[in-house]
């Protein structure tokens, strides 16, 4: 089975408060289905110094969001897609894009 979603994969947000935004896949929890990407889904921390040296303060941070509000976005169509897996020469499977047919 090919995984839908990779790290480092630009995904499109297609619903909740962040609809429509572009991002890339920092951080992966597939027995949970979540993930966490950039620039999406902004938590606001109050943050203790911990160390000497550290700075304290408000910071907002991404947070784990399902994966079925995303969607990959291809790298040849520049398009948010579902994906379908394609046999390689090699035996490999290969993730394929369903609009346009390539792999990535």
């Amino acid at each position: 089975m090919v995984a839908r979603i990779k790290k480092n994969d630009t995904v499109m947000v297609i619903s909740g408060k962040d609809k429509g935004k572009k991002g890339s896949v920092i951080d992966l929890n597939p027995k949970k289905e979540q993930l966490i990407v950039k620039d999406v889904a902004l938590v606001t921390r109050h943050v203790k110094p911990r160390r000497a040296g550290e700075t304290g303060g408000i910071k907002q941070e991404e947070s784990f969001i399902g994966m079925s509000k995303v969607m990959p976005v291809c790298t040849a169509c520049n398009k948010p897609t579902r994906i379908s897996s394609r046999m390689l020469e090699t035996g490999k499977r290969a993730r394929m894009c369903v609009k346009c047919k390539e792999t990535f």
